[in-house]
């Protein structure tokens, strides 16, 4: 009977050990997806920011997005004109940019009214874009702060308000491309092998012989 509590004691010791790796092993796994849906929305101060320069052509208007002086934003500019060219910067490790004027150092936002306009300062979420590529790989940029509003030009090359757009009009749809006189960076071409002669050890000379027969 003194052995009594010490063998209770085992045994409880046991059960909850035992409820504790069925909870464990009952929990479903991570969702990889969902996690990175999450982080997406919220800005990197981590990782290593990467800088891109290109140009938005527009679809509709066959000219390229410009960001002027005056903080105003068109898509009027021919290819290579100095206020075409536009600094893109990542946010999140996902598609997350916010884009300026490379000349002009205003970043395209979008203010309460789906109008685009040039801020100086675009830290905030109306200056934060999502690239969408889309099946006819055309690029859509959708604000951060007013989920389903694109940045869209009209034919004649003016803004359009982000509350009239949608994902599949024309008005939305750019494509990027290197200003004039900007050449893709290619990969250093590898250098042809080199073969080195060693001389011939005995075993190798023994093999030889052997395959020669």
């Amino acid at each position: 009977m003194r052995r009594l509590p010490s063998r209770l004691s085992y045994l409880f010791l046991h059960f909850f050990a035992f409820c504790y790796y069925a909870q464990v092993t009952n929990q479903s796994p991570p969702n990889f997806t969902q996690h990175v849906s999450e982080q997406s929305k919220v800005t990197d101060r981590v990782s290593r920011r990467l800088i891109r320069t290109y140009q938005l052509y527009s679809r509709t208007s066959g000219k390229h997005v410009q960001v002027l002086p005056n903080k105003k934003i068109n898509a009027m500019a021919e290819d290579g004109d100095l206020h075409a060219k536009l600094v893109v910067e990542t946010d999140t490790f996902g598609s997350r940019v916010r884009i300026k004027g490379a000349e002009t150092g205003f970043y395209i936002c979008m203010n309460k009214r789906g109008k685009l306009i040039g801020k100086k300062n675009g830290q905030g979420r109306d200056c934060i874009f999502s690239e969408i590529v889309l099946e006819n790989n055309y690029t859509a940029l959708r604000n951060a702060r007013y989920e389903g509003w694109y940045m869209a030009f009209t034919r004649r090359g003016r803004p359009r308000k982000g509350s009239r757009t949608r994902q599949h009009q024309r008005e939305v749809h750019f494509m990027k491309r290197l200003p004039r006189g900007s050449h893709p960076t290619h990969p250093v071409p590898h250098r042809p092998f080199d073969f080195v002669h060693y001389p011939f050890s005995p075993r190798t000379k023994r093999t030889r012989y052997s395959a020669e027969r």
